[in-house]
């Protein structure tokens, strides 16, 4: 048997958590119709997800991120739309797609072999410095929630974006506490190291980074550096890598910064993967070839987060349909088995590979249920806001 076949073969009772997808924001840009995007057939030519291409992978659960951009200004309503378009979807296709909420539901839909939809919410912008509205996307489900995107909010800074607060504010470690209570993840990914080190110590439950690579191994600020990764075990925590070239390879960092500006010359967003945008990248690569990630680059990073966390604190969060660019090898969401073979001929066991792909995550979810259960049965719904806490809202 090839390490593919194996590969495949222990994806089956075992299969791919993934900390983070972008579906519902690309779906966004067609309007939400699912009829010109119906996932129930390959979207090859449009997008790195479809439920053919998540079933060859192995993927056995999913957290659909409910991003929207923190520009935006009406980011509350655009956050439900993209939770409204996540239930479109688990409607549409309920032979597939299983609703799930906690750890219980993750185990219920491998053993149904229906893929877990979870949501998480990328940017804490989505609850507008409200513990009421947080509390309202954890009533529609969501179950996790990135402190910031790239840009700070006013209660927290961001990896990519200059310091305001020096990590999170009274109230972002208060944000950290009701998160706590209900049970929502609390997700490092996009924040600032400070910000890293404030939640690890404000937190009383297991954190995640749902998609975030080794700062060791590639020097981008989105990826976690080693003190904070050695943390990881003493909280219960699960960092999820990530795949996306310009975290996880130096050289691509380097090219990605040259790309992004010439799109803002061109009076494009750096993030906007739109024809026109994706038109002018094209053309600035064929002059400038992009440096390739491959499945290598991506399992170096496990590697050394093995080393430095330890097998119980490792996942994966590919980014798909939320990065132009993807490695070989890992171009979509069926190409999970690539990455397992190539562990499994570095050597990696077969039990630690089931820890990566299914069994930390579940953990580290069913871990925050416990603490919440816990914290709910002492402590009230918190209506502290940011002018209480921190004297006002900049």
């Amino acid at each position: 048997m090839t390490s593919l076949e194996e590969a495949r073969a222990l994806l089956v009772e075992f299969p791919i958590v993934d900390g983070h997808n972008d579906l519902p924001w690309a779906l966004r840009k067609v309007g939400y119709d699912l009829d010109v995007r119906d996932i129930a057939q390959p979207q090859n030519a449009h997008l790195h997800t479809d439920i053919p291409r998540l079933r060859e992978g192995g993927v056995g659960a999913q957290y659909w991120s409910v991003y929207v951009r923190s520009d935006l200004p009406d980011a509350v309503p655009a956050t439900l739309e993209q939770i409204d378009c996540v239930r479109q979807l688990l409607a549409r296709h309920p032979a597939d797609l299983a609703p799930a909420v906690t750890a219980a539901d993750m185990e219920a839909a491998r053993r149904e072999g229906r893929i877990a939809s979870l949501m998480g919410a990328e940017g804490g912008h989505s609850i507008a410095c409200s513990l009421g509205t947080l509390r309202g996307l954890y009533g529609l489900g969501v179950r996790y929630m990135t402190l910031t995107h790239n840009d700070n909010n006013p209660w927290a800074d961001s990896a990519t974006d200059e310091p305001n607060v020096g990590g999170l504010s009274a109230f972002g470690r208060e944000v950290v506490r009701e998160m706590n209570r209900l049970g929502m993840l609390v997700d490092l990914s996009h924040v600032a190291a400070t910000t890293m080190r404030d939640a690890l110590d404000a937190t009383s439950a297991p954190v995640i980074f749902s998609h975030s690579s080794s700062r060791a191994v590639c020097d981008h600020p989105r990826n976690i550096p080693d003190d904070v990764l050695e943390r990881l075990p003493g909280n219960g925590g699960v960092a999820m890598v990530t795949f996306v070239p310009k975290f996880v390879l130096q050289a691509a960092v380097d090219w990605t910064a040259a790309a992004d500006d010439n799109l803002r010359a061109h009076g494009f967003h750096h993030l906007d993967t739109s024809e026109e945008a994706m038109k002018l990248h094209r053309a600035f690569e064929e002059r400038t070839p992009r440096p390739v990630a491959t499945v290598s680059t991506v399992a170096d990073h496990l590697d050394h987060m093995r080393e430095v966390a330890g097998i119980d604190h490792l996942g994966i969060g590919g980014d798909y349909d939320g990065t132009a660019f993807t490695p070989d090898g890992l171009s979509d969401v069926s190409g999970y088995p690539n990455l397992i073979a190539e562990l499994l001929d570095r050597g990696w066991s077969k039990p630690d590979l089931a820890k990566l792909t299914w069994q930390n995550s579940v953990r580290v979810l069913g871990a925050a249920e416990d603490v919440a259960r816990d914290l709910q049965a002492t402590r009230s719904p918190s209506n502290a806001t940011i002018e209480s806490l921190d004297g006002s809202e900049g």
